[in-house]
């Protein structure tokens, strides 16, 4: 009868680690996924980002401080690992607030502004700008249900002897 019961709670303490291991890896899986959805449009607004320098450039030779500094700042990103959510997520803040900034001051060049080209690259730029908030509201759900599971109890037990512990959020200071 000992061993009756014994090997039940041996069998239910498996089952519950392998379930609850495979349900963490899935929804690290998801996190890792949704991550690259958002490099993916980083990616993209980073390859915008020449374009409107140089369309720019012409325009608004007293604002060359602002465009070496997001150009500076597109190379930084190009050195960030696609996996590295931290670092990912200060860079995107810099060149969104820099960007902005850009954008803002055009105001002040009515023939910049009047420019087709710079239009179309300030319409790609707000569609990228959408997509990357789309992106970052997933990962971050993502982040949020992986969490949760690392840091509710029982799971916590697994989570933790198995080596998972929280991720973190993809943080934006520049949107609420």
């Amino acid at each position: 009868m000992t061993e009756v019961l014994l090997l039940v709670a041996v069998v239910v303490v498996a089952t519950f680690t392998w379930r609850t291991y495979n349900g963490l890896v899935s929804l690290r899986n998801d996190v890792r996924e949704s991550l690259g959805g958002v490099y993916v449009q980083l990616q993209r607004r980073a390859d915008l980002i020449p374009l409107l320098v140089e369309t720019v450039k012409a325009h608004m030779e007293h604002e060359r401080e602002t465009l070496e500094r997001v150009v500076a700042l597109r190379a930084e990103f190009r050195e960030i690992a696609a996996d590295d959510a931290g670092r990912l997520s200060s860079n995107a803040d810099s060149i969104e607030r820099h960007l902005g900034g850009v954008v803002a001051r055009s105001e002040a060049y009515p023939e910049l502004r009047s420019s087709e080209t710079f239009a179309d690259l300030q319409e790609q730029l707000a569609e990228t700008e959408d997509q990357i908030a789309a992106a970052r509201r997933i990962y971050n759900a993502n982040v949020a249900d992986f969490n949760t599971e690392v840091e509710s109890f029982p799971a916590r037990l697994v989570a933790s002897g198995l080596g998972f512990s929280p991720l973190p959020f993809f943080a934006s200071e520049t949107r609420a």
